[in-house]
Protein backbone atom coordinates (compact mmCIF):
# COMPACT_ATOMS: atom_id res chain seq x y z
CA UNK A 1 0.00 0.00 0.00
CA UNK A 2 1.34 3.44 -0.73
CA UNK A 3 0.93 6.65 1.23
CA UNK A 4 0.70 10.05 0.05
CA UNK A 5 3.83 11.52 1.35
CA UNK A 6 5.22 14.56 1.67
CA UNK A 7 8.25 15.47 -0.93
CA UNK A 8 10.80 14.86 2.18
CA UNK A 9 9.62 11.88 2.98
CA UNK A 10 8.97 10.18 -0.28
CA UNK A 11 11.73 7.85 0.58
CA UNK A 12 12.10 8.32 4.76
CA UNK A 13 15.72 7.35 5.92
CA UNK A 14 15.14 3.70 6.90
CA UNK A 15 17.20 1.71 9.57
CA UNK A 16 19.48 -0.99 8.23
CA UNK A 17 17.89 -4.77 7.54
CA UNK A 18 19.81 -6.44 10.45
CA UNK A 19 18.36 -3.68 12.66
CA UNK A 20 14.91 -4.36 10.90
CA UNK A 21 15.09 -7.78 11.33
CA UNK A 22 16.32 -7.80 15.39
CA UNK A 23 13.21 -5.32 15.54
CA UNK A 24 10.62 -7.89 14.60
CA UNK A 25 12.72 -10.84 15.86
CA UNK A 26 12.47 -9.51 19.12
CA UNK A 27 9.22 -7.92 19.22
CA UNK A 28 7.62 -11.44 18.39
CA UNK A 29 9.79 -13.22 20.77
CA UNK A 30 8.21 -10.17 23.88
CA UNK A 31 5.05 -11.03 22.60
CA UNK A 32 5.39 -15.14 22.64
CA UNK A 33 7.39 -15.23 26.35
CA UNK A 34 4.60 -12.87 27.56
CA UNK A 35 1.65 -15.17 26.53
CA UNK A 36 3.85 -18.27 27.61
CA UNK A 37 4.48 -16.44 30.87
CA UNK A 38 1.07 -16.17 31.44
CA UNK A 39 -0.47 -19.28 30.29
CA UNK A 40 1.94 -21.40 32.12
CA UNK A 41 1.36 -19.63 35.75
CA UNK A 42 -2.03 -21.01 35.65
CA UNK A 43 -1.22 -24.52 34.28
CA UNK A 44 -1.31 -26.79 37.46
CA UNK A 45 1.70 -28.73 38.19
CA UNK A 46 2.51 -31.62 35.50
CA UNK A 47 5.19 -32.19 32.53
CA UNK A 48 3.62 -29.89 29.96
CA UNK A 49 4.00 -27.25 33.06
CA UNK A 50 7.28 -27.71 33.37
CA UNK A 51 8.26 -27.42 29.84
CA UNK A 52 6.45 -24.46 29.43
CA UNK A 53 8.87 -22.99 32.47
CA UNK A 54 12.00 -24.46 30.90
CA UNK A 55 11.18 -22.68 27.24
CA UNK A 56 10.35 -19.66 28.72
CA UNK A 57 14.02 -19.53 30.44
CA UNK A 58 15.63 -20.87 27.40
CA UNK A 59 13.54 -18.37 25.33
CA UNK A 60 14.21 -15.47 27.71
CA UNK A 61 17.89 -16.23 27.55
CA UNK A 62 18.27 -15.73 23.83
CA UNK A 63 16.38 -13.01 24.04
CA UNK A 64 18.68 -11.84 26.74
CA UNK A 65 21.64 -12.26 24.11
CA UNK A 66 19.95 -10.90 21.42
CA UNK A 67 19.35 -7.61 23.35
CA UNK A 68 22.59 -7.49 23.53
CA UNK A 69 23.63 -7.86 20.35
CA UNK A 70 20.91 -5.64 19.28
CA UNK A 71 22.22 -2.59 21.78
CA UNK A 72 25.73 -3.45 20.18
CA UNK A 73 24.72 -2.96 16.71
CA UNK A 74 22.66 0.64 17.60
CA UNK A 75 25.95 1.65 19.81
CA UNK A 76 28.02 1.04 16.31
CA UNK A 77 25.43 2.08 14.12
CA UNK A 78 23.61 5.32 14.18
CA UNK A 79 19.83 5.33 13.85
CA UNK A 80 18.63 6.91 10.94
CA UNK A 81 17.30 10.42 12.07
CA UNK A 82 13.79 11.67 12.64
CA UNK A 83 12.39 13.02 9.07
CA UNK A 84 12.46 17.14 10.14
CA UNK A 85 8.60 17.42 9.09
CA UNK A 86 8.21 14.52 11.58
CA UNK A 87 10.28 16.55 14.53
CA UNK A 88 8.54 19.92 13.49
CA UNK A 89 5.01 17.94 13.37
CA UNK A 90 5.79 16.54 16.89
CA UNK A 91 4.82 18.57 19.80
CA UNK A 92 7.08 18.32 22.55
CA UNK A 93 5.61 15.74 24.96
CA UNK A 94 5.29 13.19 22.05
CA UNK A 95 8.77 13.96 21.27
CA UNK A 96 9.88 13.58 24.91
CA UNK A 97 7.72 10.16 24.62
CA UNK A 98 9.49 8.73 21.88
CA UNK A 99 13.00 9.11 23.76
CA UNK A 100 11.59 7.88 26.95
CA UNK A 101 9.72 5.02 25.85
CA UNK A 102 12.60 3.95 23.65
CA UNK A 103 14.57 4.21 26.60
CA UNK A 104 12.56 2.35 29.06
CA UNK A 105 11.99 -0.34 26.44
CA UNK A 106 15.57 -0.92 25.81
CA UNK A 107 16.17 -1.04 29.71
CA UNK A 108 13.49 -3.71 30.21
CA UNK A 109 15.18 -5.92 27.45
CA UNK A 110 17.44 -6.66 30.13
CA UNK A 111 15.91 -5.90 33.42
CA UNK A 112 12.86 -8.44 32.26
CA UNK A 113 15.10 -11.65 31.66
CA UNK A 114 17.69 -11.08 34.35
CA UNK A 115 15.02 -10.74 37.01
CA UNK A 116 14.00 -14.14 36.06
CA UNK A 117 17.17 -15.35 35.88
CA UNK A 118 17.17 -14.24 39.69
CA UNK A 119 14.41 -15.38 40.49
CA UNK A 120 14.96 -18.96 38.95
CA UNK A 121 18.25 -18.95 40.88
CA UNK A 122 16.95 -18.30 44.25
CA UNK A 123 14.40 -20.61 43.59
CA UNK A 124 16.97 -23.48 43.36
CA UNK A 125 15.96 -24.30 39.88
CA UNK A 126 19.26 -23.75 37.64
CA UNK A 127 18.58 -22.85 34.02
CA UNK A 128 20.32 -25.18 31.61
CA UNK A 129 19.76 -23.73 28.07
CA UNK A 130 18.16 -26.02 25.79
CA UNK A 131 18.39 -28.89 28.32
CA UNK A 132 22.62 -29.19 27.67
CA UNK A 133 24.08 -26.06 28.64
CA UNK A 134 23.87 -25.77 32.01
CA UNK A 135 24.19 -21.50 33.11
CA UNK A 136 25.82 -20.06 36.23
CA UNK A 137 23.08 -19.09 39.23
CA UNK A 138 23.11 -15.80 39.11
CA UNK A 139 22.25 -15.49 42.84
CA UNK A 140 22.47 -18.07 45.06
CA UNK A 141 19.90 -20.21 46.00
CA UNK A 142 17.43 -18.45 48.84
CA UNK A 143 13.54 -18.98 49.05
CA UNK A 144 12.79 -15.82 50.51
CA UNK A 145 15.06 -13.69 47.86
CA UNK A 146 12.98 -15.50 45.38
CA UNK A 147 9.57 -14.57 46.58
CA UNK A 148 10.92 -11.11 46.76
CA UNK A 149 12.11 -11.15 43.57
CA UNK A 150 9.32 -13.15 41.95
CA UNK A 151 6.41 -9.99 41.68
CA UNK A 152 8.98 -7.79 40.09
CA UNK A 153 9.37 -10.20 37.19
CA UNK A 154 5.99 -10.00 36.48
CA UNK A 155 5.29 -6.53 37.17
CA UNK A 156 8.96 -5.38 34.93
CA UNK A 157 7.00 -8.06 31.95
CA UNK A 158 3.63 -5.98 32.14
CA UNK A 159 5.42 -2.65 32.05
CA UNK A 160 7.57 -3.76 28.85
CA UNK A 161 4.12 -4.83 27.62
CA UNK A 162 2.29 -1.71 28.20
CA UNK A 163 5.10 0.22 26.80
CA UNK A 164 4.90 -2.27 23.46
CA UNK A 165 1.34 -1.60 23.26
CA UNK A 166 2.14 2.33 23.46
CA UNK A 167 4.88 2.16 20.84
CA UNK A 168 2.40 0.12 18.59
CA UNK A 169 -0.21 2.41 19.15
CA UNK A 170 2.24 5.45 18.54
CA UNK A 171 3.36 3.77 14.85
CA UNK A 172 0.18 2.96 13.93
CA UNK A 173 -1.02 6.90 14.53
CA UNK A 174 1.70 8.17 12.63
CA UNK A 175 1.34 5.29 9.61
CA UNK A 176 -3.21 5.89 9.44
CA UNK A 177 -3.53 9.24 11.03
CA UNK A 178 -0.32 11.11 10.41
CA UNK A 179 0.53 9.45 7.37
CA UNK A 180 4.15 10.44 7.88
CA UNK A 181 6.02 7.94 6.54
CA UNK A 182 7.19 7.35 9.77
CA UNK A 183 6.41 3.45 10.64
CA UNK A 184 7.74 2.95 6.70
CA UNK A 185 11.29 3.17 8.32
CA UNK A 186 11.02 0.00 10.12
CA UNK A 187 9.49 -2.01 8.00
CA UNK A 188 11.23 -4.77 5.87
CA UNK A 189 11.68 -3.39 2.24
CA UNK A 190 9.90 -4.74 -0.73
Amino acid sequence: MNLPLSPDLSRPPRYTGLATAMHWLLAMAILGLFGVGLYMTDLPFSPTRLKLYNWHKWAGIVFLALTVLRLLWRLTHRPPALPQSVTLAMPGWQMQAYHATHHLMYALFFVVPLLGWAYSSAAGYPIVLFGAIPLPDFVGPDKALAELIKPWHGWAAWTLIGLAVLHIAAALKHHWIDRDGLMLRMLPQR
